[in-house]
């Protein structure tokens, strides 16, 4: 008789069984799509989160060591990567406008001039940030790392890169200034 405990199940997962794998979807699939819908917008954001989750679970299923549950840590990890998802959504939008607020996507025919010219404003301070500001920038603000792991990407400490991106978002906002400062001068000559 085969054994249909979720410790074997795992284990043979683990191999690369996919009848195993599609069985532990099978015991837990409701339960992460509901934990995924509860932080979603919509249906269809989170049957997205949720295939990313079971993506992430059968990619990181060598690492779970069984402390806890099966479903207590595909749970964790569906939360995981749908809090990271909904933060990296945010962030792109929030670059992608302007800092007055308006949409600088869309229609560049109906784009207000001053927001295109926002756009490289802020292209190019981003540009002027050193490289180490700008990475860890980058990868909080937009990828939605957390700074354990820019700190273990970077190869920098916890509180290196959050003295960093401290700095780096108060460079980007003085070089922002500094710009807008310069147009409205030009623009007075």
């Amino acid at each position: 008789m085969v054994e249909l405990t979720e410790a074997s199940l795992v284990r043979r997962a683990r191999s690369g069984e996919l009848e195993a794998m599609r069985q532990l979807y099978e015991l837990h699939a409701s339960r992460v799509y509901t934990v995924v819908r509860r932080l979603a917008a919509d249906e269809e954001l989170a049957a997205d989160l949720a295939q990313d989750a079971w993506c992430n679970a059968f990619q990181k299923i060598q690492d779970f060591r069984g402390e806890a549950a099966f479903g207590t840590w595909v749970h964790r990890i569906a939360v995981n990567t749908a809090l990271t998802r909904l933060r990296q959504r945010s962030r792109r939008r929030d670059l992608e406008q302007g800092f007055d607020g308006r949409s600088t996507l869309g229609n560049p025919d109906r784009q207000p001039a001053s927001a295109a010219v926002e756009r490289v404003t802020v292209q190019r301070a981003l540009d002027m940030l050193p490289d180490g500001y700008r990475s860890v920038l980058w990868l909080h603000d937009v990828e939605g790392f957390t700074h354990e792991e820019i700190g273990a990407r970077l190869g920098i400490a916890v509180g290196t890169s959050k003295s960093q991106l401290s700095k780096a978002r108060a460079r980007l906002r003085a070089l922002v200034m500094e710009s807008r400062a310069e147009v409205v001068d030009h623009g007075a000559s």
